[in-house]
């Protein structure tokens, strides 16, 4: 297992996020992809890459309804969740190694305000701190001791300069302000949401079941794939956590295509 995957050459991630929105709203599109001998139907099919380590190499992304539950799916060309980031013994400077779903849903849905960011629900795996306060992932007892293993949460993104030019941050909470936050919300002074839905991993593939008391306003969300690396950033202060490498984009540029359950 290797801690640290060879990084793509950086993708304009943040340069296209403002015109993505816009894009994803006229886009839609389905596509099938076989995958030793495995049929990854709908969603968004994306050729393997050489250039991205196996882990995190996206050939299919999808989010599929069954009732009141959304089901998000990445499968990669190697075996997922193969890789984390190492351990640097101390918050300031950390990794955060992610599976990430940008959607086009209103973050209001989950509980923060309207029109606060790029909704994206992730998985994550950071072994230097750990930010599900109400769950305990490795069951030992202490809640507070199992952010390296893969979990899960909702995050609002937007572009922050001070995170590199164009590249994107988790919106930051500003001292004194009082957002609207989920119940779930983990303490620290950005959008995230720690809800405790577990990922399963099998295989190449990855997949999240996630309910919602409004499964209809998901039916019409544009989304993409994305797998990328994250850094506190190193006076852990505003901004806290950027998006420091991308290592794919599902769709090759960031436009939102997917439909859910197309």
């Amino acid at each position: 297992m290797s801690a640290h995957p060879p990084l793509h050459p950086r993708h304009p991630f943040g340069a296209r996020t403002r015109l993505a929105i816009a894009v994803a709203l006229l886009l839609g599109g389905s596509a099938s992809f076989a995958h030793d001998g495995s049929r990854h139907a709908g969603g968004i099919a994306s050729a393997p890459a050489k250039a991205v380590q196996a882990p995190f190499d996206i050939v299919h992304t999808r989010i599929s309804t069954k009732g009141n539950i959304a089901t998000f799916h990445i499968a990669v060309s190697g075996k997922a969740g193969d890789s984390k980031p190492a351990k640097t013994g101390k918050l300031a400077g950390s990794s955060v190694f992610s599976y990430v779903w940008p959607t086009t849903l209103d973050p209001y849905l989950v509980g923060f305000e309207h029109g606060s960011g790029i909704l994206a629900f992730v998985v994550t795996a950071h072994p230097d701190f750990d930010d599900t306060p109400l769950f305990d992932e490795n069951r030992d007892g202490d809640p507070g001791n199992d952010g390296d293993l893969w979990h899960s949460h909702w995050v609002v993104l937007q572009s922050d300069d001070a995170c590199g030019k164009g590249a994107l941050k988790v919106v930051d909470i500003a001292e004194g302000s009082k957002p609207r936050l989920p119940r779930t919300w983990p303490g620290l002074p950005i959008l995230i949401d720690s809800p405790g839905w577990s990922p399963v991993f099998d295989g190449h593939s990855l997949e999240v079941r996630v309910p919602f008391d409004d499964i209809g306003a998901v039916d019409d969300a544009g989304f993409d794939g994305v797998t990328a690396a994250l850094r506190v950033n190193a006076s852990v202060h505003d901004p806290l956590l950027c998006v420091a490498d991308v290592f794919k984009v599902a769709s090759g540029d960031l436009s939102l295509p997917g439909r859910v359950d197309r």
